[in-house]
């Protein structure tokens, strides 16, 4: 097994988050976005990262290689058993993705100080207003680590890139998360040097 992977972007990240959690060690090739080696604009119609090869099998979505690694390695499990949590784990995967994972790139990408403080200001409310979810249960939704939290905890980790700050009692479900996750061996092991830059 081999991973393309972008040593700073969020959703390589995600996916070498799964990665350590399971224990298992492949050939992961830093790339940038940017400036893609020959084989892979071959393998990947996208031309994005990351990319998982597994023998014949190429996979080119962030979310499609979590769960596939999750199901290729099943212990420790990743996802819960049961249809009905199954369905609400990818619920939360998708509101994570198109909610703030959404509001993190026009972060990135804005170019005007009104847009990006706008969008800044809607990512930390947003993030703020679900300090309960983070405080209802060890993990978010949850009382063992997810693959919600593999998609959390690198966003959560790029805050200060994004020039957001928790602050007030409100943030304080959500540090005490990020304490947490942040403290993780798996969490640590699946840092790059670019992204442990991000909070030097």
């Amino acid at each position: 097994m081999t991973l393309y992977s972008d040593p700073a972007s969020i959703d390589s990240h995600r996916a070498r988050i799964v990665l350590a959690e399971k224990g298992i060690v492949i050939d992961i090739i830093s790339v940038q976005d940017d400036d893609l080696p020959e084989d892979l604009l071959d393998l990947n119609p996208y031309h994005s990262t990351p990319t998982l090869l597994d023998r014949d099998l190429v996979l080119y979505d962030s979310r499609v290689i979590m769960e596939y690694i999750d199901e290729r390695f099943p212990h420790p499990p990743l996802m819960p058993v049961d249809p009905v949590s199954r369905a609400q784990v990818r619920l939360a995967l998708y509101r994570v993705e198109k909610d703030w994972y959404t509001m993190a790139e026009q972060c990135k990408k804005a170019t005007d100080r009104k847009q990006i403080a706008q969008t800044r200001k809607v990512l930390q409310e947003s993030l703020l207003s679900s300090a309960e979810v983070f405080a209802a249960r060890r993990y978010f939704l949850s009382d063992e680590f997810s693959l919600v939290d593999a998609s959390v905890a690198p966003l959560l980790w790029r805050l200060p890139v994004y020039g957001i700050e928790l602050n007030g009692n409100g943030a304080q479900p959500i540090r005490k998360y990020m304490d947490g996750i942040f403290a993780r061996r798996s969490f640590r092991g699946s840092l790059t040097e670019a992204e442990m830059e991000m909070r030097q």
